[in-house]
């Protein structure tokens, strides 16, 4: 981590010529306005292609245990990096076959190649793709959001940083009632974290009942969660605890941003699970077979409902998602440039 490498790593996050087609950029699937989400309900790549998944926050993506929805094994930004840029199914970025002719624009660019020698001094031919993914993660590591009214008061010692309704909403959070923080634990409001010197500690996925396609507790074919790598029955519909920081600026909800606002996810959890009642995807997601301990359903009355969502929007950080350092550069270094 250096200044120079997050500099040319902000640059490059912002940069559409990073696509197969020159029309997205790393920054169109995760919008700094929408706390790095893209407010589409299924994430859309650069030829049009409907990815099966939401995309992801980005909010202290650094401490993640892991990277995705569902995939165990990524746990490095600069490794998960690959799949959106050289994914074929969905295409995301569509570099795939054109890794040679992207570090050609690099190269032939006016802006890069002096910001690619300052990142990598040690390296006599810095431009490389690994030395591109280097410099993209160590941008997206410093995206830390942690100045929203909950950190001013919990960190801060701001007793007047939230309303009485939102101290409300969070006891109701952090009861054994409704065992939220369970699942979204810790400072990330996502479960378990990593940073140095802490011991390694093993990522979890939930099956929240979202689904019980006629019973059998299957969830759709293109969305079955960790049971994809696994193969394991246990594992079917399994995904990772999102963040809940920023919460209130990232609908479209859940994995495949099948819920719509707060207030239906918090139906949805009150409900013990989802009850489709018609269609393919038709199933009481409450009697889900694989569904974790922890989603046991609860009372919520309207006053409680209304105080539980104002303490998720205490956890929106304003400064995070205007702050100058997180946006786009402009076109200073671009590949764009001849």
């Amino acid at each position: 981590m250096t200044s120079a490498k997050v500099e040319l790593g902000r640059h490059l996050f912002y940069d559409r010529a990073l696509s197969g087609n020159g029309t997205y950029s790393c920054a169109s699937c995760h919008r700094q306005a929408l706390a790095f989400t893209d407010g589409r309900t299924r994430a859309l790549g650069s030829t049009g292609e409907i990815h099966p998944r939401s995309a992801m926050s980005l909010a202290n993506v650094a401490y993640s245990v892991t990277l995705t929805w569902a995939d165990p094994t990524l746990n490095r930004l600069e490794d998960q990096m690959l799949t959106p840029m050289f994914n074929l199914e969905p295409v995301e970025l569509g570099l795939a076959g054109q890794e040679a002719a992207l570090l050609e624009r690099i190269e032939s660019s006016t802006g890069y190649p002096p910001m690619f020698a300052a990142a990598f001094p040690e390296n006599s031919d810095p431009v490389t793709l690994l030395n591109l993914r280097r410099a993209i993660a160590s941008f997206e590591r410093t995206l830390v959001s942690g100045s929203a009214p909950y950190d001013r008061l919990v960190y801060r010692g701001d007793s007047g940083a939230l309303s009485e309704s939102a101290l409300r909403g969070m006891r109701l959070f952090f009861s054994d009632r409704l065992n939220c923080s369970r699942c979204h634990g810790g400072f990330t409001f996502s479960g378990p974290v990593a940073f140095e010197e802490l011991e390694p500690i093993a990522p979890t996925f939930h099956n929240t009942g979202l689904y019980n396609l006629g019973g059998t507790g299957r969830y759709p074919e293109d969305n079955t969660g960790l049971f994809g790598f696994t193969r394991k029955e246990e594992d079917m519909g399994r995904f990772r605890a999102p963040t809940l920081r920023n919460v209130e600026l990232t609908a479209p909800y859940m994995h495949d941003g099948s819920i719509a606002t707060l207030s239906e996810v918090l139906t949805h959890y009150a409900s013990g699970g989802r009850t489709l009642a018609e269609g393919p995807e038709a199933g009481v997601g409450r009697e889900n077979p694989h569904k974790s301990d922890l989603i046991r359903g609860f009372d919520l009355d309207e006053s409680q409902q209304s105080d539980l969502i104002e303490f998720l929007k205490s956890l929106t950080d304003r400064s995070f998602v205007t702050d100058p350092r997180f946006s786009d550069p402009g076109s200073t270094a671009t590949l764009h440039q001849p």
